[in-house]
């Protein structure tokens, strides 16, 4: 293995979530459910919501700030943003460019990624290799997404699950023996119609047809996803952790994508984690897809249930279908 010349670790954390939250009881004047019916099934009791004229950079911007003030850097300091998100202000300019603007940070270069729920991870596994290979120093890298907006609400099989919200992460260089010690990224598309925006690119563009038929909302096959699911979450961080040369028991805390609590728990077990070392905030959040590993984390980290060197494994999935990993030594003083 070659020597890394720099240690890439999070500097900084920080999060925002919209005032608006919607419960399960309000849910249920909607469509036909319960209460009972979603928290049995899912582990969620309410979801933040949007406003209809706020973009997602809207939410991204308080949490890049609150992950820059953590990390005691300025905008202007901020070589890269990484913005990963399914739900973009628009298809162009990129929602990092618009980030940039909104932060001041005029220095940086900026993209989006796309791997939805799984795509802060493989953000941060982008941001670890610019700045190990000295190419950067400092990389923003931000998870938000807008569910609302692209959620049938009248299909309650999708409706109930997802919500909205940022997270944001500050990378940098660390010292020796801390920040990210591995990653694991894969794909199968092979199974992307399990979950989909029909009528949302190239393919399908958007027409009164396409909306008629509803296509411009998320598709998913509920039961296919799950299956994936509940195999691929502790089998990415069981590879991250051969990668990094440990073994299950060096993890200290697991911060999974928060999509469902019967998945957290099985992903907990296959890993031999009690509960109480992993972070879960489902039940205030749903799954806010790209923003739910970042909000975990940051919550998690300003709540200071971090110590500096514990090992965190953060563990995803979504649409695509994609997984993702991570080992993390953490880096900051309490």
């Amino acid at each position: 293995m070659t020597e890394r010349r720099i240690n890439a670790g999070i500097l900084g954390t920080g999060h925002y979530l919209p005032p608006r939250i919607l419960t399960n009881e309000e849910l249920a004047q909607r469509v036909d459910t319960s209460n009972e019916w979603i928290v049995t099934r899912t582990g969620i009791h309410a979801r933040r919501i949007a406003a209809a004229d706020v973009p997602v950079t809207a939410l991204a911007e308080p949490a890049a700030r609150m992950a820059l003030a953590d990390a005691g850097i300025e905008a202007q300091e901020v070589d890269l943003i990484i913005f990963a998100t399914l739900t973009p202000d628009r298809v162009i300019p990129a929602a990092a460019c618009e980030l940039q603007r909104r932060l001041g940070a005029a220095r940086a270069a900026a993209f989006d990624l796309s791997a939805a729920c799984s795509g802060f991870v493989y953000a941060a596994a982008v941001a670890c290799q610019f700045i190990e290979a000295g190419i950067y120093r400092h990389v923003l890298v931000v998870g938000a997404e807008e569910l609302s907006k692209v959620v049938d609400w009248q299909d309650r099989g999708t409706c109930i699950l997802f919500g909205d919200g940022a997270g944001a992460a500050v990378f940098g260089p660390v010292p020796a023996g801390l920040g990210a010690l591995a990653f694991d990224l894969g794909a199968d598309g092979s199974q992307g119609e399990a979950l989909t925006i029909p009528a949302s690119g190239s393919l399908h563009p958007v027409t009164e047809e396409r909306l008629r038929a509803r296509e411009n909302f998320i598709h998913m096959d509920g039961k296919a996803v799950f299956r994936f699911a509940v195999t691929v979450m502790g089998k990415t961080v069981e590879t991250s952790l051969a990668r990094a040369g440990l073994t299950k028991d060096a993890i200290d805390w697991l911060v999974p994508h928060q999509a469902n609590i019967r998945i957290i728990e099985a992903a907990a077990k296959r890993l031999g984690l009690p509960l109480a070392q992993v972070i879960i905030n489902i039940e205030n959040y749903g799954n806010m897809s790209a923003a739910s590993i970042p909000v975990a984390l940051s919550e998690a980290a300003h709540a200071h249930r971090f110590r500096k060197g514990d090992r965190i494994a953060l563990a995803g999935f979504g649409a695509g279908l994609t997984w993702a990993s991570c080992i993390l030594r953490w880096a900051k003083e309490d």
